[in-house]
């Protein structure tokens, strides 16, 4: 059986599906390795170190796409490359199948088996299969840099001979994993932090990185879904977590926001009205700006200043880590790989939990609950 890598061609993408240390493995079960060439170059895994792992590297990508039992990238081929895919082919990457349905659409047409990593469902048992979590901690990590960078002030208190500077104050909205990650790099800096989340249920979490949890009582108690995301709130309760926001708000000096809400658009959570509160020189770090924004004076991909405030809305911040990205991302192609391949090859097992969930069109039929049911 062949697994096949294909260069990612997408703007801002510079992360590569497999690294050659998960090619070697791949090779150890019996299974051939095809990568497009200089698929790794842009974070820098060179051909000859996949050819040393026991991969082949192709010249051809269309030769590439129509060997492939099973391709595998980060974001979504083309649909002129799908079309080049042998018919009954596995693709697994990135699909976010709730916000394309045209993808699924074609996925189904193409009788392509596809697997998103972006649905694996977060439980214990697939915890290593998990991408985007893997890429969220690095979008945390990377925005409390950008944070820093961009702020004209220490994040640290100093002592100096001229005097005490006192530490910067960060607010994280939203304590999913890329928001645990900035609080906690965000402290390793020296900054004195606050977080807010509208699931009580990491409040523990928040505390142990040293950090205060900001807490708004809520009319509706249900804050989290079961695969552990937040809930979007009610009109009520979005007026209450706003006007908490905007006193917090007020005295930070770096505001990163990371709420997102699975196939909607990114929940508001900082208006024009809070930007002009705010201190000249202040921070906004906007992790949600693909989806719309957290802040609603975001654009994406741009750093913008309204009111002497800075709004960053950084694009694939993961990609600007993509060496070690695209290592833990193959370390989770890996896991659910070892799932999915029985005896050389692919078994759709739908008792499994995992790959219900994570399987969106098989034998032309869309799998996924979450997105036949939307």
């Amino acid at each position: 059986m062949i697994i096949s890598v294909i260069k990612e061609t997408a703007k801002h993408e510079k992360r590569v599906a497999l690294f050659p240390d998960v090619v070697s493995q791949l090779v150890k079960k019996n299974l051939e390795v095809y990568i497009e060439q200089d698929a790794g170059l842009a974070s820098n895994f060179l051909d000859s170190s996949y050819v040393e792992a026991g991969a082949k590297v192709a010249s051809s990508k269309d030769e590439l796409l129509s060997t492939a039992d099973i391709l595998l990238a980060v974001q979504a081929p083309s649909r002129e490359n799908l079309k080049k895919l042998k018919k009954g082919a596995t693709l697994i990457c990135f699909i976010w199948g709730l916000q394309n349905a045209d993808l699924v659409s074609s996925l189904q047409e193409l009788n392509i088996s596809a697997l998103g990593m972006d649905a694996i469902p977060r439980i214990s048992r697939a915890q290593n299969m998990d991408a985007l979590s893997s890429m969220s901690s690095i979008a945390g990590y990377k925005a409390s840099l950008i944070a820093a960078n961009e702020l004209d002030k220490y994040f640290p208190m100093m002592m100096t001979a001229a005097g005490t500077i006192p530490p910067s104050k960060a607010l994280i909205l939203g304590a999913g994993v890329a928001g645990l990650q900035a609080i906690a790099t965000c402290r390793k800096l020296g900054a004195v932090v606050e977080a807010f989340d509208v699931r009580p249920a990491v409040k523990e979490q928040v505390e142990s990185l040293g950090a205060k949890f900001i807490e708004v009582e809520l009319t509706d108690e249900e804050t989290e879904t079961k695969g552990g995301y937040a809930k979007e709130l009610t009109d009520e309760d979005k007026l209450k977590q706003r006007e908490l926001i905007h006193q917090h708000a007020k005295k930070s000096d770096v505001i990163i926001t990371t709420a997102l809400i699975p196939g909607r658009p990114a929940p508001l959570l900082i208006t024009k009205e809070m930007v002009a509160d705010m201190k000249p020189g202040s921070v906004i770090v906007d992790l949600a700006a693909e989806n719309g924004g957290n802040c609603e004076l975001t654009e994406a991909g741009s750093i913008k200043v309204v009111n002497e405030v800075k709004i960053v809305g950084p694009i694939n911040l993961p990609s600007q880590l993509a060496n070690h990205a695209s290592t833990l991302y193959a370390k989770n192609m890996l896991a659910l790989l070892n799932l999915l391949i029985k005896e050389g090859k692919p078994v759709f097992d739908f008792e499994d939990e995992i790959l219900l969930n994570t399987t969106v069109t098989h034998n032309g039929e869309i799998i996924s609950p979450l997105i036949k049911n939307n």
